[in-house]
């Protein structure tokens, strides 16, 4: 059995009902200096956990990117990768990811089994993260690129079978997905239905850009809220502090 720090450790927090938040960083949306800056802010805000990755990379620093973060950080670094070319040793972990809400076996299989040797040739930490989309009131980068439709947001049982099925199938962790820069976030009652369903943790990301918002997902049963898009925005780091403030509020 490979040794799984990071996923033991999200395992036991949930174990103990105690909330984390993640922040994700696109190589496409920071330089290498704006992201080690970010880096350093997210742990002095109070964040848990950093994510690098992204659905369609333009840039070519992927892998210098991801180690001059984790240098520059303390809490541990997961991949979040749109593809299996975004891999690298340096990061503590790496989310996974099929998308259990599309139908498309690229997505559900393929990409892993090209990502697979890899993985097993640079010894990093995979975490098997049941990936799934949810309508968020624009086609977001991920539905565009994976070819393949989300949940619809009124039918919180589909999102609920979907993600009892990934649990029985022994994925470790549900990733409820709105989308990079989407218009409206995850529903609470998704989360709940979910929630109610699967004894896994449960991450809840896209459009989550104040407390009020972060603090509806955890009440709904959230364990790890993400956000990313708003750390451009003006106000980004005072606002990220406020979220971390209000995650460890929870636990």
């Amino acid at each position: 059995m490979r040794n799984s720090p990071v996923l033991n450790s999200i395992v036991e927090a949930h174990a103990q009902e105690k909330k984390m938040y993640w922040v994700l960083l696109d190589p496409d949306d920071f330089t290498i200096e704006e992201a080690k800056n970010v880096a350093v802010k997210s742990q002095e805000c109070g964040v848990d956990g950093l994510l690098i990755g992204g659905s369609l990379l333009h840039s070519n620093h992927f892998d210098l990117f991801t180690s001059e973060v984790k240098k520059a950080a303390s809490v541990p670094v997961l991949l979040f990768p749109g593809d299996s070319t975004q891999l690298c040793s340096s990061a503590d972990a790496l989310l996974y990811l099929s998308l259990v809400s599309g139908r498309n076996p690229v997505n559900l299989i393929g990409e892993h089994v090209k990502a697979a040797p890899k993985i097993r040739s640079i010894g990093i930490e995979p975490i098997a993260t049941a990936y799934m989309l949810v309508e968020s009131g624009s086609v977001s980068s991920v539905e565009f690129m994976s070819n393949t439709r989300p949940l619809p947001r009124n039918k919180p049982g589909i999102a609920a079978a979907h993600a009892l099925a990934a649990q029985y199938m022994g994925m470790h962790l549900v990733y409820l997905e709105a989308g990079s820069g989407a218009k409206i976030s995850v529903p609470p009652e998704f989360i709940k239905a979910v929630c109610s369903y699967i004894d896994i943790p449960v991450i809840v990301g896209g459009g989550i850009r104040d407390t009020e918002t972060a603090a509806e997902k955890l009440s709904a049963g959230a364990d790890i809220i993400v956000t990313g898009n708003m750390l451009s925005k003006e106000n980004g780091i005072s606002t990220m502090k406020e979220i971390a403030s209000a995650v460890k509020s929870f636990s």
